[in-house]
């Protein structure tokens, strides 16, 4: 298995958008126990995501398919990956390699190495 090299300089969100938007995240946040945010305007990634320390790749591809309004399924249809693959990718059970990477960043517009 790959070990990670280098880790993202992401470390705190920083809030943007309308002041309802931010007013909602703001209350979401402090519900999930990030007391900090009031304090300054961002708090750590991972006190939103615990699962951002652990499996970053995962989050993004997630995040990013989301993003792209896909489900799973339509997913795999555009790479040939199977779906149950994609899902352990998604979940941190199946790491994601370069070439995988590279079909996933073709559908989804993005940069591939941000899924390793």
């Amino acid at each position: 298995m790959l070990a990670h090299t280098k880790k993202h300089p992401t470390e705190s969100i920083r809030l943007i958008g309308s002041p309802d938007v931010i007013s909602r995240l703001r209350k979401y946040a402090l519900k999930v126990g990030a007391d900090i945010i009031e304090a300054a305007n961002s708090i750590p990634a991972s006190d939103i995501s615990p699962e951002l320390d652990t499996n970053p790749g995962g989050v993004y591809l997630r995040g990013i398919r989301l993003r792209e309004e896909m489900t799973q399924e339509d997913l795999a249809k555009l790479t040939g990956i199977p779906r149950a693959n994609i899902s352990a990718m998604e979940h941190g059970k199946r790491p994601i390699g370069k070439e995988t990477a590279k079909k996933l960043a073709t559908v989804l517009h993005c940069d591939y190495r941000r899924f390793l």
